[in-house]
Order: C-alpha cells, then sequence, then structure tokens
C-alpha cells in the first residue's frame, strides 16, 4: 500500500501512540482521521496535522459509525485503520480489598479488545466496498496488543487478558478477511513512553528501564509509528502479532 493520499483513521489518536501514528502517517501525505474520547487531545492533533478530529467511543457501535462516516465524508473511506485505542490498569485478583473488581475487568476488555472488535468489524464492512489496489488489496487493519499479552505480570489480569484476545483475534480475523483483500496485523509493544509513565514515580520508571535488554531504554512511540508504516507498505505481512519489545520478557511483577 502507497500511504500517501491514502484515508486513514486512528483511534486513540490524541495522545501516546496514536498521536504518533497519527502524525507519522500524516507526514507521508496520508489523510488522517483522529479519533479519541477525549475530543479536545484528537482536535489538538488533528490541527497539527491537518486533518480531522472526530470524538469516538470505541465500545460504542453509533459512536464508532458515526466517526467512519464523518471520516469517510471528508476524506473517503479508510484504507489504512490503525487501533491504539485503550486503557491499562491494575488489580490483583486477590487483594487487600478483596477480589478483583469484576466492573474493572469488564470494562478494560470492554475497551480494549470488544472495542478493537468494534472498529475492526464497521471499518471492514466499509473497506469491502472499496477498488482493489496493486495485489487486490483494498486496506489493511492494524491492532496493538501488548507483550503483557504473553507474559501478564502480577496485577495485570485484565489488561493481560485484553491484550491476548487482540493477538488470539489476528489470524482468524486475516484468515475471513483475505477474500476482501483486507490485512490484519497486531503489534505488540513493550515498555514505550507513552504519557502512562507520567503517573509514575522517578524510581518506578528506572525500575522499568533496568528490565529492558537491548536498547537500554523506554520504546517511543514515534518508532512504533515507522512499524506501522511498514506493515502498511509490505503487503505481505498479514494474520501475525509482531513483537517490538527490544528483546525485553516482563518479570512476574
Amino acid at each position: 500500500m502507497k500511504i500517501s493520499g491514502v484515508a486513514a483513521v486512528v483511534t486513540g489518536g490524541g495522545s501516546g501512540i496514536g498521536a504518533a501514528t497519527a502524525r507519522h502517517l500524516a507526514s507521508l501525505g496520508a489523510k488522517v482521521t483522529v479519533l479519541d474520547v477525549n475530543l479536545a487531545n484528537a482536535e489538538a492533533v488533528a490541527k497539527e496535522i491537518g486533518g480531522l478530529a472526530q470524538l469516538c467511543d470505541v465500545t460504542d457501535p453509533a459512536s464508532v459509525q458515526a466517526a467512519l462516516a464523518a471520516a469517510t465524508a471528508k476524506h473517503g473511506v479508510a484504507r489504512l485503520v490503525v487501533n491504539c485505542a485503550g486503557i491499562a490498569t491494575a488489580s490483583r485478583i486477590l487483594g487487600r480489598d478483596g477480589p478483583h473488581d469484576l466492573g474493572l475487568f469488564r470494562r478494560v476488555v470492554e475497551i480494549n479488545l470488544i472495542g478493537t472488535f468494534n472498529v475492526l468489524r464497521l471499518a471492514a464492512s466499509d473497506m469491502s466496498t472499496l477498488e482493489p489496489m496493486a495485489d487486490d488489496e483494498r486496506g489493511c487493519i492494524i491492532n496493538t496488543a501488548s507483550v503483557a499479552a504473553f507474559e501478564g505480570q502480577i496485577g495485570q489480569a485484565a489488561y493481560s487478558a485484553s491484550k491476548g484476545g487482540i493477538v488470539g483475534l489476528t489470524l482468524p480475523a486475516a484468515r475471513e478477511l483475505a477474500k476482501f483483500g483486507i490485512r490484519v496485523v497486531t503489534m505488540a509493544p513493550g515498555l514505550i513512553e507513552t504519557p502512562l509513565f507520567a503517573n509514575l514515580s522517578p524510581e518506578a520508571v528506572q525500575s522499568l528501564i533496568a528490565s529492558t535488554l537491548f536498547p537500554h531504554r523506554l520504546g517511543k512511540p514515534e518508532e512504533l509509528a515507522k512499524l506501522i508504516q511498514h506493515i502498511a507498505e509490505n503487503v505481505l505481512i498479514n494474520g501475525e502479532t509482531i513483537r517490538m519489545d527490544g528483546a525485553i520478557r516482563l518479570a512476574p511483577k
């Protein structure tokens, strides 16, 4: 896929990995729509890159449909969709206050896993109507998991389950959508320097950096954006989850 001139949609595009992705795709000539539950953040990024901002709750079908319809009206049907919307919470299954709150577990899975699938299914439906490009490709959907899908730490039961679900979704989705010329790929980042780290103490951040292998630092959102570029441009990448973690393997805690 040639990114220049392509309509692209990025969920969670108002901050972190999503914002870096939106900026990078726009710098390559894509027509980017930034979707985020925080409209002010989405508008700030969209203004910076000359894109479109849309309020979007990925768990709400009507909200996603409205956001995609607005994106289509402005830029045409998206050939590239990147799912970055998600939350990270920590809670033990048996903590000091008793068993893990079931509502919290449900919320994490609802946003991270069901939200990703909600966008995927609706975006794929629109993509399937497009005229095919080279290699009969109509589009590409890139999802965001985490290395926690494979080595979830203590306190990450909900988060790891949600991200593991995205990994499990990847191949069957790619197999099913192949007949429409739509690729599905997932990236699994390691420790990435996002706004989440602003809530941690310097000591906690240093402890995380100490667990990295090589390079001995946190990853940068812009590095993931470059991976997204390569996935989009390389039609042979399909149905796979790609770790981008500097070979880190998370310890139990």
